[in-house]
């Protein structure tokens, strides 16, 4: 069972959610007579027993904010990363003291045997089909994402290192017989990310299957480990499906080599002869087909499975007997899933709670049973396994929420308000209950670009919806994955001008409700989201009191020029090449940091020093140059932290803070809103 679907995956190539690893690379830097100092911002130093989390400009927590917090920051996660060959062993990532490990459920919400004791996160494991007291896993260094691959014995509790550990490795996958591992690695020339594969009898000794330009990941193996399909990556909304025959490194392309249309899952019939595809390269949504391994690629569209459902199909997992497949669709934001009958095509949903699914597969060795995870607004991550006899779902874990009761949290509202170009934005509404007069908002941008936010449990939302009593606004702005490939498009390139419209559309929607206060708006995003926080203060400085910027993006031309090597053309494809002189222009009239002479608001940076995606240099430049101005800036910078915080202790403090400046400058819900709209609340 490979739960790696490619939507995670495309989401991690495309500068997405924050990633909960981080870099090898970050160990290895040449010895020097004298370290280079961590930060060039003045005045920064450690926070009093944290030394890898500096600070500059940032008050100490309150003690009373820390007691009002703590039950909040105690929420966890279980993610479904396998399940044994026989359904009775459910391999999971969850987190007990600072990072995410590996667990083991052997019964409905069973004990959590935990697997893995590592100061660095694990969130990407499989079993050996064969044996499942043997696994592989993922993992990184300080944040940096270079990812290594390990073997862990259970039967000694010690894991070994398979690759080089200074490369970048991903997309775990194991043949069903057990007898081959594949995974994507730039070991090559430290740009381009080839397939390997190797025998798990023997793992350390890999070789290339592919060897080519750009970004080739496995995606599956057929069930006799003979062949094992590749995608080529290029771009959210151009990529190819190839199957390459394991032993002699033979090449088929699946996928037509004219126009261009995602992969976002794909799995071979268990014969080898036919290959299910989700793509969007024949419909604005991804749907479903089935090809034909020897005629492809197709000369013409083949039929959808899925044409009845006008939403994008965003996974699918095979039954070992090939007569089932799970589809899982996003609609609206929500998930839903379906069984195909593989013989007569018949699509039919099942019921299962309303909520977002995550992981999805069968055991390698039955067919009668799906194992999937599912989050809500008011519950956290947790795994279900699904009886397809009876179509019931049972529980297999029980994550905790601080102790929390969870029926005082709030589900938002799904609005749409208008924006140009006949856009109409979709965003979720959390309202504070019982709240009396105008309250502040909080507008949360999501990454990607092509990211998409969706209504799963954020106990950062609930505590400022509920305990600050401020609305929170999460829009999926134009550029968004989710409402098709027309709408996801639409900010590509130099079209990323219009898309700032789209903020201006938010704005202007807080204005036309009554119950929000506009003159206390305050925004916060994480990597692009942190680019559109930027955005928001300099091209609409009156109308933003306070910004928290993560991990994010201060000027385009500068990140595309010094993000990692691997993925600069994977997001010149994305924003546009900075090399041309027409597409140069637009991106520094866009970038935030040559407009920071208009900044009024109130500033918060968040960064991390290992970030291989968004460079601290991008969050440095911005603070620096606003501080230049006068401004009072908070900065904090984690020394061992990526693309996002996956260390508890680091989260913790950098969300206790975040919460003081949201409360210092956008104020409670009951305070009038004092001075004019354009102050930073200083």
């Amino acid at each position: 069972m490979n739960l790696g679907s490619l939507t995670p995956l495309l989401v991690s190539l495309l500068s997405g959610t924050p990633a909960a690893a981080t870099p090898a690379q970050a160990t290895q830097k040449p010895a020097t007579a004298q370290a280079p100092a961590p930060s060039s911002v003045p005045g920064i130093a450690p926070l009093p027993g944290q030394p890898n989390l500096l600070a500059s400009g940032v008050p100490a927590i309150p003690p009373e904010l820390r007691r009002r917090v703590l039950q909040y920051l105690e929420s966890r996660a279980a993610t479904l990363l396998d399940v044994s060959q026989d359904g009775k062993q459910v391999l999971i990532s969850t987190r007990f003291a600072d990072t995410n490990q590996l667990h083991l459920v052997e019964q409905p919400l069973g004990a959590r045997f935990q697997l893995t004791f590592t100061p660095e996160p694990i969130n990407n494991a499989q079993f050996l089909p064969t044996d499942p007291r043997v696994v592989f896993f993922l993992q990184d260094v300080g944040g940096g994402e270079f990812y290594q691959v390990f073997r862990l014995d259970r039967r000694n509790g010690r894991s070994e290192l398979l690759t080089d550990g200074k490369s970048r490795h991903e997309q775990l996958d194991i043949s069903d017989d057990g007898k081959w591992l594949a995974y994507g690695g730039t070991g090559r020339n430290g740009k381009d990310t080839d397939v390997y594969v190797a025998p798990t009898d023997n793992p350390k000794q890999a070789r290339r299957l592919t060897e080519a330009e750009g970004s080739w990941l496995p995606a599956g193996f057929s069930h006799d480990g003979s062949k094992l399909l590749v995608t080529q990556f290029r771009a959210a909304d151009d990529s190819d499906l190839h199957v390459v025959d394991v032993k002699t490194g033979e090449r088929r392309q699946l996928t037509p080599r004219e126009g261009k249309g995602s992969v976002d899952s794909a799995a071979l019939t268990p014969d080898g002869r036919s290959v299910y595809l989700v793509t969007d390269r024949y419909s604005d949504f991804a749907e479903l087909y089935k090809l034909d391994v020897d005629k492809a690629p197709p000369t013409s569209p083949p039929p959808s499975l899925t044409k009845s459902i006008r939403w994008n199909v965003d996974a699918i997992a095979l039954s070992p007997d090939g007569k089932k497949l799970a589809v899982k669709t996003n609609e609206d934001g929500y998930s839903r899933l379906y069984l195909l009958d593989t013989k007569s095509g018949a699509l039919s949903p099942v019921e299962i709670p309303q909520g977002v699914m995550g992981g999805l597969g069968f055991p390698r060795g039955r067919s009668d049973v799906l194992a999937y995870a599912l989050s809500s607004s008011k519950s956290p991550s947790d795994v279900y396994l699904l009886d397809l006899r009876t179509k019931k779902s049972t529980r297999w874990t029980r994550s905790e929420v601080g102790g929390l009761d969870t029926d005082t949290f709030v589900e938002p509202e799904l609005v749409r308000y208008p924006s140009t170009d006949g856009v109409k934005v979709p965003s979720f509404l959390y309202m504070p209950r019982g709240a009396q007069g105008k309250v502040p908002v909080v507008v949360i941008w999501h990454g990607g670009p092509e990211g998409q936010s969706r209504p799963n449990l954020s106990t950062f939302i609930q505590y400022v919806v509920v305990e600050l009593g401020m609305a929170v606004l999460v829009p999926n702005v134009r550029g968004s994955d989710g409402y098709g490939k027309a709408y996801r498009a639409m900010d590509d390139g130099v079209k990323r001008e219009q898309s700032l419209a789209d903020i201006g559309a938010t704005l202007d929607y807080i204005a036309s409700r009554p119950e929000l206060d506009a003159s206390r708006v305050g925004v916060y995003g994480g990597s692009y989201g942190g680019y559109m926080v930027l955005a928001s203060v300099a091209f609409f400085p009156e109308r933003i009191r306070a910004a928290v910027d993560v991990v994010g993006i201060s000027s385009l031309p500068t990140f595309l020029q010094n993000t990692q090597a691997y993925r600069r053309d994977l997001r010149r494809a994305e924003y546009g090449d900075e090399r041309d002189a027409e597409v140069r222009k637009v991106q520094e009239r866009i970038s935030p940091l040559n407009a920071v002479e208009r900044i009024k608001a109130a500033l918060f940076v968040q960064q991390g020093a290992n970030d291989p995606r968004v460079p601290q240099s991008e969050a440095e430049q911005i603070v620096k140059a606003v501080r230049n101005r006068g401004a009072d800036v908070w900065y904090m910078l984690a020394l061992d932290e990526g693309h996002g915080f996956g260390k508890k202790s680091n989260k913790d403090t950098i969300t206790m803070a975040t919460f003081l400046f949201l409360e210092k400058h956008l104020g409670s819900p009951s305070s009038a809103a004092s001075g004019s709209s354009s102050g930073s609340g200083k």
